[in-house]
């Protein structure tokens, strides 16, 4: 306990500066797509880069898996009208 007290003020001043604008992304960015905001807001405030990667892994996941389904739907629909 006594090391975290002579640590710099700038080191946490740096670490708060990170860790807001980590949060303020994330809401930012879930706000604009409808995804609950608040929570990757709140979650984004304690701690790094664990919020940050798991929101980027689940949207491209999502807008792998949106592509691939409309993907395999365009195929479908061309596979359709060669047969008619």
């Amino acid at each position: 306990m006594n090391e975290l007290a002579k640590v710099d003020w700038r080191l946490w001043l740096g670490i708060g500066i990170l860790l807001f604008a980590q949060s303020t992304g994330l809401f930012l960015h879930a706000r604009s797509r409808g995804r609950k905001a608040w929570f990757w807001g709140l979650w984004g405030l304690t701690h790094f880069p664990s919020p940050l990667m798991t929101y980027l892994l689940l949207q491209v996941w999502k807008n792998y898996k949106k592509k691939r389904q409309t993907k395999a739907a365009e195929n479908n629909l061309k596979g359709a009208k060669k047969d008619g």
